[in-house]
């Protein structure tokens, strides 16, 4: 068996540069934002070369750090693509492509740029639906986001793979010795990010973000003063999707290894997934974070799993 830091780092070690998703086509799709900003955040659309009537597009969410290239996504598209549905790979706010494009951030309140997003999607494409998957820090997303709209969700389903569901306590796991050097991966890349060019920052926020010595300083010195919250700890209250996934009206197909290093299954375990018939949670004994690899099988479990779910929907939706 193939252990969980070795799930975990395995995906972070697949090049994803130049990946060839052929014989499927792809092209790029661009969502300016309605803030005000001129913020637009960039997506990359599969088309399947074959695609199968009936099917609803799938729009995949990256984690945190990530991006429409990053190998999970990829990987996940080609999976669907192969299966004969259409694609949407998004970069969030200020995220890989949509960098130079943003003078913004983004954070798990965000949910107004995915709901923009979904506003400006061609009738052509979700002719028989959207269905939505968040990977990390953007399955939290997605959960706050299908709580906050509850049965208004334009989605058909959708599938979290290894989300936060409690913020704040992820975060002070994430900072324990046993996980410095996934902490240390993370913060340096979320510096690298919010430095990159295309964002706005001020001298002193630029000095905030290289001084952070933790996630946690992080979102507390940067994200929250300069997006309207108190500090961490009143940004990952308001923004944790436990608060918002008992109001979740759409088939949601949760995913959380048992053996995430970053994440414990227990803030899975303590949850009451008998209160909301509407989520679908699975919890195998493995996997690691985003990881689900098997010697048997050159394809992630999770992403077997979401597309045997998303077929399932018409019987679900019955």
């Amino acid at each position: 068996m193939v252990g969980p830091d070795l799930q975990t780092i395995a995906i972070r070690l697949t090049s994803a540069r130049g990946c060839d998703l052929a014989p499927h086509t792809s092209e790029r799709i661009a969502f300016p934002m309605a803030d005000r900003t001129g913020d637009i955040l960039l997506g990359m659309l599969d088309h399947p070369a074959a695609q199968v009537p009936g099917r609803p597009l799938v729009l995949l969410i990256h984690g945190l750090t990530g991006s429409e290239d990053s190998a999970y996504m990829l990987n996940a598209a080609r999976h669907l693509l192969d299966s004969g549905y259409g694609v949407l790979r998004l970069s969030l706010r200020g995220c890989g492509p949509s960098r130079p494009h943003c003078r913004e951030h983004y954070h798990v309140g965000r949910t107004a740029d995915f709901r923009r997003v979904l506003s400006q999607l061609p009738e052509d494409l979700i002719e028989s639906g959207v269905v939505a998957v968040g990977y990390s820090l953007g399955g939290a997303m997605l959960l706050k986001y299908l709580g906050e709209e509850g049965s208004f969700a334009p989605l058909r389903g959708a599938a979290t793979i290894c989300a936060p569901i409690d913020l704040s306590r992820t975060c002070k796991h994430m900072m324990r010795a046993r996980n410095w050097l996934y902490h240390t991966y993370l913060l340096n890349d979320m510096k690298v990010e919010a430095l990159a060019p295309g964002a706005l920052t001020t001298p002193e926020e630029r000095e905030t973000i290289k001084a952070a010595r933790s996630v946690w300083d992080y979102d507390d010195r940067f994200i929250s003063p300069r997006y309207g919250f108190r500090g961490a700890e009143d940004y990952y209250e308001l923004c944790s999707p436990l608060a918002f996934m008992p109001e979740i009206r759409v088939p949601t197909m949760v995913i959380a290894s048992c053996d995430d290093p970053w994440i414990p299954v227990e803030y899975y375990r303590e949850f009451n997934w008998s209160d909301n018939p509407s989520l679908v949670p699975l919890m195998p004994p493995a996997g690691g974070h985003i990881g689900f690899h098997a010697h048997d099988s050159a394809r992630p479990w999770c992403d077997l799993a979401v597309e045997k779910f998303f077929d399932r929907l018409d019987t679900i939706e019955g």
